[in-house]
Parts: C-alpha cells; structure tokens; sequence
C-alpha cells in the first residue's frame, strides 16, 4: 500500500476549510460519475461518510460505493468561485479508496483510523454532530497526488 501524500500547510488549510468536494469514481465497465461529497483531510487521508441524508438505496447499492469497491482508483476536486477572478482556486486529489464499514471499524487497527474521521467530521460539520457516524460506514482515501491552480490564500482587498 502507498503511504499516503504528505499536503503542503497552505494547501492542508484550503482543503480543510473548504466546505464541498466532488467525488469522481468509474465503475467496473470504465463509466465516470462525480458526486458531491462534504469531506475532510488529514495525515494524508480523506475521509467522507456514507451519512443518515436521505437515500435511494442501502449504502452498500450506492453508485460511488460498487464503484470504489470495483476500482479504487479515484479523484476529488475542491475549488472556490469568485466573480472576482482573483479569488479562483481549484485542487485536484488522486488516491486509493477503500470502504471502512461500521462493523470493520470495531475490529483492532481499522476502529482508530474510522474514530479518527468521525471526530474530523464531527469538528468541521455541525451537522455531523447529530449524526451516529460511528455507526456509519466511512470512505478513506489515501492521497497520492495533489495539484492546485490559483492562490490557495485570499488576496489582499485593494
């Protein structure tokens, strides 16, 4: 397994103050799809949860999740939009996703890293704090590659 990608400070602070990412996964006959995720990063890793909002199917039926389990291969890309082209900054994320379930989580080695995104989460998302994610299956990816465009810190107002 690659250990995962060590971020830039400047780079780590965008990403974890930036509130949506886009998850993009390809299933197992090479069909892309992107979803919107809320995300956070740390020590190399991305965590996102398949969380309580409402949903189709049972977690284990959800697109991104046959996808990552097929090929684990995927990408995030975290951007911020300004009418004030100054402001604009995108980063594209590569890594290896892997499926973290409820149930592996209480099971030695795999419970520290799923506890690990819960209390991230639960610290960047209010929302997160209503919500028994520790009972929830997570998805974590180790990073592999991160590139950005554009000032990842705000310019200065004239």
């Amino acid at each position: 397994m690659t250990p995962p990608l060590p971020l830039a400070p400047a780079l780590l602070h965008f990403l974890q103050q930036a509130r949506v990412g886009r998850l993009a996964t390809v299933d197992a006959a090479g069909l892309p799809s992107v979803v919107p995720i809320c995300y956070q990063v740390a020590e190399g890793r991305l965590f996102t949860p398949i969380d309580a909002k409402p949903k189709r199917a049972d977690w284990r039926r959800l697109q991104r999740v046959r996808n990552l389990l097929a090929r684990p291969r995927v990408a995030v890309v975290v951007d911020r939009w300004s009418e004030d082209w100054r402001w604009l900054v995108w980063v594209h994320l590569r890594g290896e996703a892997a499926l973290l379930a409820p149930e592996e989580a209480l099971e030695g080695a795999p419970a520290a890293l799923h506890a690990q995104g819960v209390a991230l989460l639960r610290a960047k998302y209010v929302q997160y704090r209503a919500m028994a994610l520790e009972q929830s299956p997570l998805i974590v990816v180790t990073l592999t590659a991160a590139t950005h465009w554009g000032a990842l810190t705000p310019p200065e107002s004239p």
